[in-house]
């Protein structure tokens, strides 16, 4: 009798399909093709010594496209040759200097080439490294330093005021100094209004200015020797990610590096990614979202467009100049794009990749109307990479849903007991995938794990196949004994004509416990011009409209009109500033 199969030689053959059906995404947007000798010798060079790491990816990039462009951003364009020769350059004089496996490179950047450059050169020494939000405050940012015990700092030039006066835990090295801009000189740049983070180190008195030991990233890669080594094969190092901090100190989190191409095979069976095609990435890249679209670029040989600081109308210039095949962003990045793409406007664009935060319905609207069905959403998080996507025909009949999970995720409802929920009850949304995070730097704080699966914090529920978010788990309010999920009236006000955009969240009332307020941004009008009974008028409008789709408990009680919502780098809401009714 031949014996029946062993448990993990199943689990073993199931990998292996797993893995086989994962090279569709990849033949499918032009990831595997064909190669001549010297790319294929090239190319397994990279995967030997760097895996499928960004440094890996870009020596397979240099390999098979050296002469394709792979950056243009606010400093010009430089082609994966010069992207690979600059990184090697880079790490080796990081190497020269005592940088060895384990250290730890901080990256305080915004979206440019040395950004790109710090990542592929710390792949290339079996470093660590952590990315600092370019939006957090400098007792953060001071905080954070101290936590993580960096051992170099990559800094942009505007940042140095979040250091603190005669800064000297770690070497510095200047990404992107004053004058790097083309088109502005260094005396242009520096009179440009700071971020209001900057502004207010700057206004506290206690900053750090430019110190004549801290190199620029110009400066170490034209000094380098060519003949300094580095280690052949380093160990694979980790990238840690920050929290969004929007209710304290950012928290770092441990982020696996891909080990198979399945991360990337996961996000292309959903978004419809394309190789050589020119991509504008403007989510910022401290954070999963923009983390994710380096790797993908990479892969996919993309042209990667970027800008240091995002503007609805410089965005728009550089779609009808480069006109990119996709574009990565944050919803609210969008929204604020679309105020200013005019009516028939011939972008060129196939896709556009949102995630960070829900996307209200009138955003979605005006995408397909503008753009056309191009738009496809993620919804994830820092601990767990991606959940689910949604793509337009989806999102077409179902505004709020996040979609499906992709290949080789998976994505159950779970109650307090961590039991699978059926469809259409809410629970708690727990998530299995390649890129699990493997827990926070910071000792005492982890996410809760059932069966591989790890919480992502929200509330969800299935619906025609079909996820549904209906907000933080700790977002949730129990108003007079029921639960109320601030996200549905949300929708509702944000769809409103006068609207520019709004949060609902739960506040303290003596009379039910808690009770729902909402903090409204009107379009062209400043909070303090609205009269008294403007506000009323208002006010009695949002309660029939939530009152007519929603149950009475969901109506909010309290309102603040505000001329915008305090958001951090990334675009989420921070709630702590929001004002208290």
């Amino acid at each position: 009798m031949t014996p029946a199969p062993s448990i993990s030689a199943l689990q073993q053959a199931s990998q292996i399909g797993t893995l086989a059906k994962g090279t569709i995404p990849l033949f499918r947007s032009g990831v595997l093709g064909p190669m001549g000798p010297g790319a294929i010798g090239g190319a397994l060079k990279g995967i030997v010594q760097w895996k499928l790491l960004p440094a890996g990816l870009l020596a397979i990039g240099a390999a098979r496209d050296p002469y394709h462009t792979a950056i243009v951003d606010d400093g010009g364009s430089m082609t994966y040759k010069e992207l690979h020769e600059q990184t090697s350059a880079l790490a080796k004089a990081l190497f020269r200097t005592g940088i060895r496996q384990r250290d730890r490179i901080g990256v305080l950047c915004r979206n440019h080439r040395g950004l790109i450059m710090a990542l592929c050169a710390h792949g290339r020494l079996g470093t660590d490294i952590v990315f600092f939000n370019t939006g957090a405050s400098a007792d953060q940012t001071r905080a954070v330093l101290k936590e993580q015990k960096i051992d170099l700092l990559f800094i942009d030039e505007e940042f140095l005021p979040l250091l603190p006066r005669d800064f000297s835990e770690c070497p510095v090295i200047i990404a992107w100094e004053h004058g790097d801009t083309i088109g502005l000189s260094r005396e242009q740049e520096t009179q440009l209004k700071p971020a209001s983070n900057i502004q207010d180190a700057i206004d506290s008195g206690d900053y750090a200015e430019r110190h004549r030991e801290w190199a620029s990233l110009h400066e170490v890669i034209r000094t380098t020797p060519t003949d300094q080594s580095i280690p052949a094969i380093p160990r694979m190092g980790r990238t840690i990610i920050l929290t969004s901090g929007t209710t304290g100190t950012p928290k770092g989190a441990r982020r696996p590096e891909p080990k198979t191409y399945m991360p990337a095979s996961s996000i292309m069976s959903r978004i419809p990614l394309k190789h050589h095609r020119p991509v504008f990435l403007s989510a910022p890249m401290f954070h999963t979202w923009g983390f994710a679209q380096i790797q993908l670029a990479l892969a996919l040989r993309n042209t990667m467009i970027m800008q240091r600081k995002f503007s609805p109308d410089a965005a728009l210039k550089v779609i009808e100049k480069n006109r990119p095949y996709a574009i990565a962003m944050v919803p609210t990045m969008l929204r604020r794009l679309l105020e200013v793409v005019p009516e028939g406007f011939d972008s060129g664009v196939k896709v556009i990749a949102t995630s960070g935060e829900a996307l209200p319905p009138r955003v979605i609207e005006d995408t397909f109307r503008k753009f056309g069905d191009v738009l496809y959403n993620l919804y994830g998080s820092t601990e767990v990479s991606w959940a689910s996507i949604a793509k337009p025909e989806e999102m077409k009949k179902y505004p709020r849903t996040a979609g499906k999970p992709p290949m080789a995720t998976t994505l159950k409802i779970l109650d307090d007991n961590g039991q699978e929920l059926p469809e259409e009850e809410i629970g708690r949304v727990f998530v299995k995938n390649d890129m699990l995070f493997e827990g926070y730097t910071r000792p005492g704080t982890d996410k809760e794990v059932i069966d591989g699966m790890v919480a992502t914090g929200d509330l969800g529920y299935y619906k025609d196949g079909l996820l549904f978010i209906s907000g933080r788990s700790d977002d949730m309010v129990v108003s007079g004994g029921e639960n109320v999920y601030p996200q549905e009236t949300e929708d509702i006000v944000n769809q409103m004509d006068e609207v520019l955009e709004s949060a609902v969240r739960g506040v303290d009332d003596e009379e039910f416990g808690q009770a729902l307020c909402a903090w409204i941004v009107l379009k062209d009008r400043e909070a303090e011009s609205l009269s008294d009974e403007e506000k009323e008028q208002f006010i009695a409008d949002v309660k029939v409209k939530v009152k007519n789709k929603l149950a009475r408990h969901n109506v909010p009680r309290y309102f603040v009109f505000l001329d915008k919502l305090p958001r951090n780098a990334v675009g989420k809401i921070v709630p702590r500033h929001l004002p208290q009714p």
